[in-house]
């Protein structure tokens, strides 16, 4: 018995954790249960988009996870420096160290299950102010228990991490004779410098090709309700350049949907044309073709540039175009248009832009540039009408094929935008230059003679000054996180919190240091999860925001109403098809 005493002593003085390990793993830091709560809390503060007990659970058991943490490095500094200056103070007797730990737990419980029932009632506001069906307080306390469930995931996780830093100091001790006292700190920068290095390298690499690999496996299944079209005007028909078996999953849908001729006829009461669709998939180039150059020559092919109206699209990541937005202009125009898309990647456009964001950037710039070589070749009266549109992270890359608005103003006769990132670069100059006494959400850039920004179609026409052709306009929504978030979240607050906000974000929002960053950062993955009119979903926005930039003569009210009910119509078809 006392041998073994003395083993287990000579290990620990080694720096071999020998015993204690199961009670490591239940064992709690009290002052990051402190820390843990007070993350919680914040967590469940209101974001810009209202979140159910599930998706709550998950973020706030990460940020309870991230809390506890916070508080353990507290404590062990504490130990570290203060501590020893504190020897004159004798330490408290055990039963009030148990006492402590009692209210902690309890004040931690009931702290947690206050904020439930308190974040229940913000929740109820959110969905209010967006017209949805709002969460019942007994419902949303599951949200304590997944919460719990994750934060100990989380903490069991860097408890492994802290395992493997010991098991790397031990050999760092044994084999390179690093001294016991800094064998800890070289054990720790050990596992970052292999993890950095795996993460940013290998496991990064891995994670994107996999993930290209899983959704190019999307790219080629075809809806059942993707049907090969036979009009010439369409890409994928059998007269196309761009086979439809090149285009992809997005691509086949968008050109096998829309409105026909003389489905716009009888809506419009008019005699319509059929309308062009124009779109290169990733493998319809050749492998010493330009995607760009076939996308033109697809136009050339179809007659496009005698349309009365062409517009360029830059597309989301995984090449989706918005058919609402597509069709609204092609019954507008009574057939008579012509609209071009290509498809850049594979993926999604949360992963696009962590990714892939160049290759839209690139993709925008090289698709208009190729269609404005054969535009502007033609007579200027024999042109049509040039336009650009993006959406997300395709308004970004459309962005990128303009230095700046005197090049835009002189390349086109109108631009739209669509729920635009906050990276964008133009938007970003005339947001941060917009008129002294305008909000950041509702911005008034040079008394919007020409670049205008809306929320709704009433601020379309704000304000009553002359908006001069060519018009560009930005829809945003007030509660649209992709369009606010930012790393500058982290330490300064922004004007849309400081500003009188918007009608549908909640007046119980606050901004906290790396707080806000987090919860808009969550509220990403979330973003089209609301009703239209509010967060990332602009539904039929849309048309009244090509009816203010692009209007053609014969335009009215009443044509307006009826194409509204068509496009509607159509996407929730695709919703519900897709």
């Amino acid at each position: 018995m006392l041998e073994s005493a003395s083993t287990l002593t000579k290990l620990r003085a080694r720096g071999v954790v020998v015993v204690r390990r199961a009670e490591d793993i239940i064992d709690l830091n009290y002052v990051g249960l402190v820390f843990a709560t007070v993350f919680f809390a914040l967590s469940v503060t209101p974001s810009l988009l209202p979140r159910d007990w599930l998706f709550q659970g998950l973020i706030s058991g990460i940020n309870a996870a991230l809390g506890y943490g916070v508080g353990c490095v507290l404590e062990w500094l504490f130990r570290l420096w203060v501590r020893p200056r504190l020897t004159k103070i004798p330490p408290p007797p055990t039963w009030v160290r148990y006492a402590v730990k009692s209210a902690i737990l309890i004040t931690a419980a009931l702290g947690a299950a206050l904020m439930l029932v308190q974040s229940a009632r913000w929740q109820r506001e959110i969905t209010a102010l967006m017209g949805m069906a709002g969460t019942t307080t007994p419902a949303y306390l599951r949200t304590g228990l997944l919460s719990l469930s994750v934060g100990m995931a989380v903490v069991a996780v860097y408890r492994t991490a802290r395992e493997i830093i010991r098991f790397f100091a031990r050999l760092l001790n044994k084999w390179v004779r690093v001294p016991r006292e800094l064998a800890p700190a070289a054990g720790f920068l050990v596992l970052v410098v292999l993890a950095v290095t795996i993460f940013n390298g290998v496991a990064s690499r891995a994670f994107f090709a996999v993930a290209n690999s899983a959704f190019s496996v999307r790219n080629d299944h075809t809806s059942a309700n993707a049907i090969q079209p036979v009009q010439p005007e369409r890409s994928g028909s059998p007269a196309s350049l761009a086979k439809w078996e090149t285009l992809g999953y997005e691509g086949r849908w968008f050109v096998s949907h829309g409105p026909t001729a003389s489905k716009i006829g009888e809506v419009t009461g008019k005699q319509a044309r059929e309308p062009i669709r124009a779109y290169v998939g990733l493998e319809s180039a050749a492998a010493d073709q330009d995607p760009a150059e076939l996308a033109a020559a697809e136009l050339e092919r179809t007659g496009a540039f005698d349309r009365k109206v062409l517009v360029v699209v830059t597309t989301t990541g995984t090449g989706w175009v918005n058919g609402m937005a597509a069709a609204a202009l092609e019954y507008m125009y009574g057939g008579d248009s012509a609209i071009v898309a290509s498809q850049y990647s594979y993926l999604p456009s949360v992963l696009s832009f962590l990714a892939d964001r160049g290759k839209a950037t690139t993709a925008g710039r090289a698709m208009f540039d190729a269609v404005y070589r054969h535009w502007s070749a033609r007579p200027s009266e024999q042109r049509p009408k040039l336009l650009v549109y993006g959406e997300s992270l395709g308004s970004q890359g459309s962005e990128a094929a303009f230095d700046g608005l005197a090049d835009l103003r002189t390349k086109v006769d109108g631009a739209l935008w669509v729920g635009p990132p906050n990276s964008n670069r133009l938007w970003e100059q005339f947001v941060s230059r917009r008129d002294p006494g305008s909000r950041e959400i509702e911005p008034v850039y040079a008394d919007g003679l020409v670049v205008r920004f809306a929320s709704d179609s009433a601020d379309l026409a704000r304000p009553s000054t002359e908006w001069r052709p060519p018009r560009i306009a930005y829809l945003q929504h007030a509660s649209d996180p992709i369009v606010w978030w930012s790393t500058d979240l982290i330490f300064s607050q922004p004007d849309w919190l400081s500003e009188p906000r918007g009608a549908d974000v909640s007046s119980q929002m606050r901004w906290w240091p790396f707080v806000t960053f987090w919860q808009v950062a969550a509220d990403l993955t979330n973003a089209q999860g609301v009703t239209d009119g509010h967060g990332h979903r602009y539904g039929s926005l849309v048309l009244d925001g090509w009816a203010a930039i692009a209007a053609p003569p014969e335009w009215s009210a009443g044509m307006s109403d009826r194409i509204r009910a068509e496009v509607e119509a159509a996407e929730d078809f695709e919703r519900k098809t897709k």
